[in-house]
């Protein structure tokens, strides 16, 4: 459906859902953290849902515009990483875990509200075109952006939240020696969306959840 619409429209229709998905991502690693012990995302004006805090140039506005423009079908991005002190936990990586998991449930739940949005659209009808259609558009890309991001975040890469997973369940010595890819981690994502190994590492997944997620909104 998304072909139909021209860059300008695309635009418009994906904004919204992008930084919605983006902004609250962050938020809740920091609201989980804060539930642990950890204030310093609260105290830093972070557990916000003002997109200016946690903007990212290259994250949230050039890649996400760049894919866009390009029509590869798959868009994501990142904000500004919300700071948190595993220091402040009882149970570092324990805690850490769960705040990272945070990040993809949080991707997971909007999906759900964008898919209740589209099928407002598509209950609405044809009648109204002015009305429905923004409504399944946008629903639309918000359940395509929340899953990309839900699903590339909880790849085991250090620093994406499946790593900090992971890490939370490997034997401590394990943990460490595994999170030295962490300087590596952005080259590994890079070269894995350049070669399209990305696309089909999620190729299978992205379907099945998109089919189901698809289903919620009546598509």
């Amino acid at each position: 459906m998304m072909d139909e619409l021209s860059l300008m429209q695309r635009i418009v229709v994906w904004v919204l859902p992008v930084v919605f998905a983006i902004t609250v991502h962050e938020v809740a690693h920091g609201w989980i953290a804060k539930k642990y012990g950890d204030n310093t995302a609260s105290l830093l004006g972070r557990l916000t849902l003002n997109p200016i805090k946690h903007v990212d140039l290259v994250g949230t506005i050039i890649l996400p515009g760049i894919l866009l423009m390009t029509g590869t079908g798959f868009i994501f991005g990142w904000a500004k990483p919300v700071p948190v002190d595993p220091r402040n936990f009882k149970n570092p990586l324990r805690d850490m875990a769960l705040v990272a998991l945070a990040g993809p449930v949080s991707n997971l739940l909007m999906a759900v509200g964008w898919a209740l949005i589209a099928r407002m659209g598509v209950t609405i009808g044809t009648q109204t075109e002015a009305i429905s259609l923004p409504l399944i558009y946008t629903g639309i890309a918000g359940i395509s952006i929340n899953l990309a991001l839900a699903m590339i975040n909880l790849l085991p890469i250090p620093p994406l939240d499946g790593s900090r997973i992971l890490t939370g369940i490997l034997p401590h010595r394990l943990a460490w020696q595994y999170n030295r890819l962490e300087r590596y981690g952005f080259i590994i994502l890079l070269v894995l969306l350049y070669t399209n190994a990305l696309g089909a590492i999620l190729a299978y997944p992205m379907f099945a959840a998109q089919k189901l997620f698809f289903a919620i909104a009546g598509l």
